[in-house]
């Protein structure tokens, strides 16, 4: 099995389907519904559609390394986040290990959010 490396852009959501229980998905299919299931304690948007999620890339041993960020570095949940982050991916059916790199560069804008998430908060 080769390794996987996915850089994550914005993008339109095109279906409205709930997480993927189904453990006959991709394996980044299913880390990226798990990672959806994470909210900003102070946006009504998960990390993913939020765009902090910068990159995920899944080793040949099925480790995954997560690079993300968070909206400030002031964030209250910049202690904890990538902790609750790390734990939600080794939960993934399929996952050997996980780690996560907590990045300011590029910093987070807006423009990494989904449609769907501007939508809902009402920047469209």
């Amino acid at each position: 099995m080769s390794a996987r490396r996915v850089l994550f852009q914005p993008q339109v959501e095109t279906s409205g389907g709930g997480p993927v229980a189904d453990s006959d998905a991709p394996l980044e299919e299913r880390i990226v519904e798990a990672l959806k299931t994470i909210y900003d304690p102070e946006i009504p948007v998960n990390i993913y559609e939020l765009g902090l999620i910068y990159e995920l890339h899944i080793d040949q041993d099925n480790k995954v390394f997560v690079t993300m960020t968070l909206t400030t570095p002031g964030c209250p949940v910049a202690g904890s986040m990538p902790g609750q982050v790390e734990q939600t991916v080794k939960s993934v059916e399929g996952v050997n290990d996980a780690e996560v790199e907590l990045v300011w560069d590029p910093p987070w804008t807006i423009d990494r959010m989904t449609e769907e998430a501007r939508l809902t908060l009402g920047l469209l």
